[in-house]
């Protein structure tokens, strides 16, 4: 009996190495690949996803599993869709998170068209989640067993036929079990750091990174009061997000907060913290994993950043792919831009981006 075909996406890291040895002792026909993303001219060395040292880490995972691994060149897709979607969000005065365009297009569809061209069934990725599949057959994903670590946010953007092809084994796992599961299979990326930051920024800023790639909408502009009272200048929209109160360079006998961007008069508005909590908010692009718009509004858990606490909340969905939510109590930090992820325990049902 042959056995099943799997690609896994590495990335020079713990995790996607511990899934590559796991799958390889599962059983699967296991094959490595990694994708060279595109970075600024002269930072290639820096891009936290594909550095020559993350690509010489995943080479050498492979040699020690004795398992195929290539290099797949993605860089101009990559640059056109996740970059490009960047800039567009913040021109928009949206705060945008590139890694769920990254996850739609780049690796769950650009890599994982690569991975059933190579005659692979399924395709593997480090990802803290959980996979499972429901009594009428769907596919599921709950959250990982390591909460800390958990990753589903990022994953609310996968339709059933992409789920159908995915494993994600290192999602049964707390972290420091991954790390002594690394060091057991002998791996060299046991002790390599987490990268936090989003990769293409190489280490940097992202006001730099804006002011070198798109300086016209770093424009300054007029701050007001929510009652539209002008108090002062802001030096760019995009050097602000939702929340913020350091930085300002306000006078104010009272802390002020960012409470909203107006793109089109490229005003800023602050407030006081009272006036930072919003009740409900609107997503579009909603994605429902199951492949079905649910008919009734429902209860759920609704997480609105990626680092953020899940808030209770009425979810509704709405025509042409949106949705209404409602909070129990006024939640901070909502930000356009951002994803709205909905969960019911431990089982996620999709999201959208905040409009």
């Amino acid at each position: 009996m042959s056995k099943q075909k799997v690609v896994v996406a590495m990335s020079g890291g713990v995790d996607s190495s511990v899934a590559a040895a796991l799958l390889k002792q599962q059983g699967y026909d296991v094959t490595g690949m990694m994708l060279r993303l595109w970075s600024e001219p002269g930072k290639e060395e820096s891009n936290r996803c594909c550095t020559p040292d993350a690509m010489a880490q995943a080479r050498r995972v492979a040699g020690l599993l004795d398992i195929p691994f290539y290099v797949i060149d993605a860089k101009d897709v990559f640059k056109e869709t996740v970059v490009q979607y960047f800039l567009d969000g913040y021109a928009r005065g949206e705060t945008p998170n590139p890694c769920l365009m990254c996850n739609r297009q780049i690796r769950w569809t650009f890599l994982l068209n690569h991975a059933l061209a190579l005659g692979a069934e399924f395709m593997a990725t480090g990802h803290y989640v959980r996979k499972q599949t429901a009594d009428d057959g769907r596919h599921e994903l709950l959250r990982a067993v390591d909460h800390s670590k958990d990753q589903s946010y990022v994953l609310h953007v996968l339709k059933q036929h992409q789920l159908a092809h995915a494993l994600f084994p290192v999602g049964e796992f707390p972290k420091p079990e991954i790390r002594r599961l690394a060091a057991d299979f002998g791996l060299p990326t046991a002790s390599r750091a987490d990268s936090q930051d989003l990769c293409f920024l190489a280490g940097d800023d992202y006001r730099n990174f804006l002011q070198r790639n798109a300086s016209e909408m770093l424009k300054p502009g007029e701050i007001i009061t929510t009652a539209g009272k002008s108090i002062g200048q802001h030096n760019g929209l995009a050097n602000y997000t939702i929340g913020q109160r350091k930085g300002l360079n306000l006078a104010s006998p009272v802390p002020l907060y960012v409470i909203t961007k107006q793109a089109a008069q490229n005003t800023l508005v602050v407030g006081t913290l009272e006036e930072l909590g919003f009740t409900e908010l609107t997503a579009r692009d909603v994605n429902w994993l199951s492949g079905e718009t649910p008919r009734e509004p429902f209860r759920a858990l609704v997480k609105i950043r990626y680092s953020a606490k899940e808030v209770e909340a009425l979810v509704s969905p709405l025509e042409g792919d949106q949705a209404s939510v409602k909070f129990d109590a006024p939640a901070r930090d909502v930000t356009a831009g951002q994803a709205a992820v909905f969960y019911q325990d431990e089982l996620m049902l999709g999201g959208g981006i905040i409009s």
